[in-house]
């Protein structure tokens, strides 16, 4: 199968879910449960797949972008529906409404967060390249990422900084010039919490606090298993809101770190300008 086959056969499954959720008894949400499952399994193996073979595409990057979102809106839909026929409570009818926006926001976010970081990459790759700190003709071009949108198997920039980084321990290479450093926040400032992350991410363990896949999980799979839409959603909701608190608070962090990085380029600039010049150039800047 093709990577791409395998993203239609994620939505087909997933809208066979939706079609589970929307009849609202237990015996079909937990049918819908099983079913989704698999299809998030199948939409997880797709980028893995492209990946391997060689076979990506950004026609099956987008694909499968648009096919996530109409997966998590039909469903939601369906689901939300289903409970709002079999109980006529109108709040199900916004949870319906809470769930597509969070599923929208939390994609907006990580877009715009991805397009910030590049562009920072780049300012200070190029800001270093002027001031002689990097050779360009070794560099990789590691940090040219396509400006697309950044959906799995695609980017190699991360579309959500997770605090995933590994630490200055685990790494032996220096840092080159022109990178700043990840920004401490008060998780990573936890006793103990560093050690553990490197120990996690080298066995290749999520260590996401609340992401996009807890919260369709949640939602999805766990809810309807337990015949209990409505507080599994509230809450899923809520974590999702504040991991997504959390990661613009390490993009503002990082702003911040960008904009020292900068200034420091730029007295770096002055002090090599204030060395070459002439001493009657000297006497005017002074």
């Amino acid at each position: 199968m093709t990577p791409n086959q395998i993203t239609w056969a994620a939505l087909v499954l997933g809208l066979g879910a939706a079609a589970c959720f929307a009849q609202g008894d237990w015996q079909w949400l937990v049918a819908g449960a099983v079913v989704y499952h698999v299809s998030f399994i199948l939409d997880c193996m797709d980028g893995k797949l492209a990946r391997l073979t060689g076979k990506g595409s950004a026609f099956g990057a987008w694909l499968d972008y648009i096919f996530d979102r109409v997966r998590v809106l039909v469903c939601a839909i369906a689901l939300m529906g289903g409970q709002y026929q079999r109980t006529e409570d109108v709040t199900y009818i916004w949870l319906a409404v809470a769930v597509v926006f969070l599923d929208m926001l939390r994609y907006m976010d990580a877009l715009e967060i991805w397009k910030v970081r590049l562009n920072m990459r780049r300012r200070q790759r190029e800001r270093a390249e002027e001031l002689g700190l990097i050779d360009p003709s070794q560099d990789n071009g590691s940090d040219d990422e396509a400006d697309d949108t950044p959906v799995k198997g695609t980017a190699r920039v991360p579309a959500q900084p997770t605090g995933s980084e590994p630490s200055t321990a685990v790494t032996s290479a220096p840092a080159p010039a022109h990178v700043v450093p990840p920004a401490k926040t008060f998780i990573t400032r936890l006793p103990g919490y560093v050690r553990l992350r490197d120990f996690l991410v080298s066995h290749r363990i999520r260590i996401h606090l609340f992401s996009g896949i807890e919260f369709q999980m949640t939602i999805f799979i766990v809810a309807p298993l337990l015949n209990s839409v409505f507080w599994p959603t509230v809450a899923a909701g809520a974590l999702l809101l504040a991991f997504e608190v959390l990661v613009v608070y390490r993009l503002l962090l990082a702003t911040r770190a960008f904009q020292r990085t900068m200034a420091r380029y730029d007295r770096l600039e002055a002090e090599m300008k204030s060395e070459t010049a002439s001493p009657s150039e000297q006497a005017t800047l002074v």
